[in-house]
């Protein structure tokens, strides 16, 4: 029987058709999942907007709201081994890598009740002796979260618990291909003591689905994580209903090796940048700049490390590279592979699907490095999101970042040198939201995340994440006994 959908604090079978969720690493059915229809979408939201309102939830205080959130992250943390399990089956990621993503899950819904408990309204400084101000932050409404398949426990703990924290009522709109763990998270929501009719998550087609729910008048933020054609589409919806948005889009991360950079080091780091999730991820560094002086060395070596790299069954021990999430996917990857060759480059490593053996029913592609191409290519301008590292050499500062900022997308970068001066003065440089100086792919929820350009617009994490899902207001408070100076 296929599983139950959560619609407003109730279980219950959706009123559209039934998919599969399917493993990648072997095509077998994990569930049979119910779908949403548009009339499941307008009774959520609906039920939604009355739920935030209650007295019981607009009124609750910040240290309630913040106990919900401790007892999820509690919760989270004690069934770690099972969510990531469950995540995996769901995407294919290494269980190394979503054991991570469940704690970081965790994490953030501890970090976003301990930071909502603490918020403050400011009594700003007072312009007159006849009267006070203050600025006080009130919940939005109803929130419309939509989240991407490649890491959906993190991203959705990432927009439910501030929204959830800030007061406001949460429709959940997760990939169709990775919903199981946002209904396992509706479960947790639920034991952690999280009134009916909050939360709702509705599995479908996100452009049938996740486009009522943007486009419903009753929805008053969107908070989307996945594509830029698809974030571009929900800006205009929203700028049509002059609502706020978060927007956190694709990417095509440099990196950059100075000629002082440990070679070991950068060389581990560049592999785990695009490698690591097998580059599925919006913050793959994925475009290598190695200076000249060398580029021959450094090559060798991340050739040797991609060479050791493991591709395999994403729940066996020491594999570094699981499948990619399905074969429609794969394809996808293997053609921007084929374009690089038709464009002139090189493929030292990589280049292929895995098809035989163990590989036979999965969607396994190798690790992948490319060179002879130059920025331009359209191997180096657009996303692939799979694991293929396109390599070029510079020559001085000047001509790195240029090519660097020559990008439509500006989410992330990577710096790996010697010299905290250098590493400062490009960081500040470089047009993207977050840079990563002798690392890579580490994250901090206390730290705010977004893109620059067509990378997104918004910032989540942090503490103005939460005020990120609030409005503002200004209160003045007169203080003479006379209402205004007409009066006598």
């Amino acid at each position: 029987m296929a599983k139950e959908i959560y619609i407003a604090g109730e279980w219950r079978l959706g009123r559209g058709a039934v998919i599969q969720s399917l493993f990648p690493a072997d095509q077998s059915v994990n569930a049979e999942l119910s779908t949403a229809t548009l009339e499941d979408v307008n009774e959520a939201i609906e039920k939604a907007d009355q739920a935030w309102r209650q007295p019981s939830w607009r009124n609750s205080l910040p240290h309630e709201r913040a106990r919900i959130l401790y007892k999820v992250a509690d919760i989270i943390e004690a069934r770690v081994d099972e969510l990531a399990k469950l995540q995996t089956r769901d995407n294919g990621k290494p269980l190394t890598e979503t054991r991570g993503l469940v704690m970081s899950a965790a994490a953030t819904a501890r970090y976003v009740a301990a930071a909502c408990e603490t918020m403050n309204d400011e009594l700003t400084t007072q312009r007159a002796p006849d009267f006070m101000t203050m600025s006080v932050h009130e919940p939005v409404g109803v929130v419309a979260a939509i989240t991407p398949w490649n890491s959906p426990i993190a991203s959705e703990v990432q927009k439910l618990a501030p929204a959830l924290a800030a007061g406001n009522a949460v429709v959940l709109k997760p990939a169709e291909a990775t919903s199981l763990i946002a209904l396992e998270l509706a479960k947790i929501f639920e034991e952690a003591g999280l009134p009916k009719g909050l939360l709702s998550v509705l599995v479908g087609r996100g452009s049938v689905i996740g486009d009522a729910i943007a486009q419903h008048p009753l929805v008053r933020k969107i908070s989307f994580t996945g594509g830029t054609t698809t974030g571009r589409h929900l800006a205009h919806i929203a700028a049509d209903k002059l609502i706020t948005t978060s927007l956190e889009l694709g990417g095509k991360s440099p990196t950059i090796v100075l000629p002082d950079a440990d070679v070991e080091l950068a060389a581990k780091g560049v592999a785990y940048g695009i490698f690591s999730s097998a580059g599925q991820a919006c913050i793959a560094g994925s475009r290598l700049f190695i200076h000249s002086s060398l580029y021959d060395q450094f090559l060798t070596r991340l050739v040797e490390i991609t060479k050791g790299l493991r591709v395999g069954h994403p729940e066996q021990a020491g594999v570094h590279l699981g499948p990619l999430v399905n074969d429609k996917h794969l394809q996808s990857v293997d053609r921007y592979v084929q374009l690089a060759k038709s464009e002139g480059g090189q493929v030292l490593i990589g280049g292929e699907a895995l098809t035989t053996g163990d590989y036979a029913k999965g969607s396994y592609y190798l690790p992948t490095i490319i060179t002879g191409l130059n920025n331009s290519a359209q191997t180096c301008q657009e996303e692939i999101f799979g694991p293929v590292l396109v390599v070029m050499k510079y020559d001085n500062e000047q001509d790195l970042i240029a090519q660097a900022n020559d990008s439509c997308f500006g989410l992330a970068a990577g710096i790996w040198t010697e010299s905290y001066r250098k590493a400062w003065r490009i960081a500040r440089a470089l047009e993207v939201g977050t840079v990563w100086i002798n690392t890579y792919k580490k994250f901090s929820i206390s730290a705010p995340f977004g893109g620059f350009k067509d990378s997104g617009i918004g910032r989540e994490k942090g503490r103005l994440g939460i005020l990120s899902y609030m409005q503002q207001k200004s209160i003045y408070m007169g203080l003479n006994e006379q209402p205004n100076p007409w009066c006598d």
